[in-house]
């Protein structure tokens, strides 16, 4: 096994500006471990032709481009940088991103800008809420970037989120993507209390490259999270995401869905890496489509989920409204106890920033400040 992270920029890692909610900092860079032998792709290799999508611009696009903004919302469509925005915001859907845009951790595919958070928005929900009801929703994504600097990672703010949707929407049903809360047990219980309709937890990756490309997160964290998630409410519908193409083998992919499995996730959904920038985690591989086809096969068909959605371009949202009003959800699975809580999150603070966001933490004074994100 060796490390290689070709075509790499100068030194300074990944760091967009004109985020508006924290102090961004580098991600750094990333090797990739693999197989000796065996090199990565290209950054600016051509992408195969299944990978080709029209770029966003439609009617329906700038209507909604123009509503995140003046309600002072994200998305992490645009965050993450998702290939599917233009099909997904013609057709009237969006996965609305809370609690900032800037994450406290770096993992190092994703897009979304790495810092440390200095602001927290107890009016949120209720615009999300406003968003979902002028967009006309029947079905609401709402994720978040992590916030582990808050005692609850923000629990709070999702299950109010999930509470005004429903009081200013009735019959919109509400999807919630939540981080591991660093398996705090109580912030997972106030989300479920909010009565989510499908609650969604993403490993990401195989066990094997967790700790190199997740280094706040645990494989094993994220997968009892899950099966916790069924002790607590049995008829939760759960639902979980695998990106491929990061240096995966064949045997560990189905090893992750069987783990899965075992904390009886509902929904599964697996799509290609797509390599942000050359700052981010080289690209192992392109995956074709038969392939993609294969693992729905093995996922419905021998292993159980309830509903198996894989594609090059699929995300953890995608078609999401159907997967809600059709699919019945299992019962608690082998795995039902939360493992590796608040184990070393990886990504440092220092006291002094320690201190800053103690502050932080607390409810703000009234004036209110904006955020948001897909």
């Amino acid at each position: 096994m060796s490390t290689q992270a070709p075509d790499l920029p100068a030194p300074g890692g990944y760091a967009p500006a004109g985020k508006d909610n924290g102090i961004v900092k580098s991600k750094g860079t990333v090797n990739l471990p693999r197989a000796e032998g065996r090199e990565p792709v290209h950054h600016r290799a051509r992408k195969p032709e299944w990978l080709k999508v029209r770029a966003p611009g439609g009617e329906n696009y700038l209507r909604l481009k123009g509503l995140m903004r003046s309600q002072g919302l994200h998305t992490v469509c645009e965050e993450a940088h998702c290939p599917n925005i233009g099909e997904c915001w013609e057709s009237g859907t969006a996965t609305f991103m809370i609690l900032g845009d800037v994450c406290t951790r770096a993992c190092k595919y994703c897009a979304v800008a790495h810092g440390m958070p200095t602001e927290l928005d107890w009016d949120e929900p209720r615009r999300v809420a406003d968003s979902v009801a002028a967009m006309g929703l029947e079905h609401a994504v709402i994720t978040s970037v992590n916030r582990d600097e808050l005692g609850d990672g923000g629990a709070a703010i999702y299950a109010e989120t999930i509470r005004q949707i429903h009081r200013r929407v009735p019959g919109c049903t509400v999807e919630v993507l939540i981080p591991d809360f660093k398996g705090n047990e109580a912030a997972l219980r106030t989300v479920l209390e909010a009565e989510p309709e499908i609650l969604a937890h993403n490993i990401d990756t195989v066990e094997r490259l967790s700790r190199w490309i997740r280094p706040g997160g645990r494989y094993w964290r994220s997968i009892s999270l899950l099966g916790a998630v069924k002790r607590l409410n049995p008829r939760q519908l759960t639902k979980s995401a695998i990106i491929l193409g990061m240096g995966e083998t064949t045997d560990e992919i189905r090893q992750s869905m069987q783990d899965l499995r075992e904390a009886s996730v509902d929904i599964l959904t697996l799509g290609q890496y797509l390599r942000p920038s050359e700052h981010h985690l080289p690209l192992d591989r392109w995956v074709t489509p038969d392939e993609f086809r294969a693992w729905r096969e093995v996922g419905e068909g021998e292993l159980g989920f309830g509903h198996v959605e894989s594609g090059p371009l699929v995300r953890s949202s995608y078609h999401a409204r159907e997967q809600a009003r059709t699919i019945d959800p299992d019962g608690p699975g082998r795995i039902t106890q939360i493992v590796e809580a608040d184990a070393e999150a990886g990504a440092r603070i220092d006291p002094a920033e320690a201190a800053i966001r103690a502050t932080l933490a607390r409810p703000p004074a009234p004036r209110l400040v904006q955020i948001g994100g897909l």
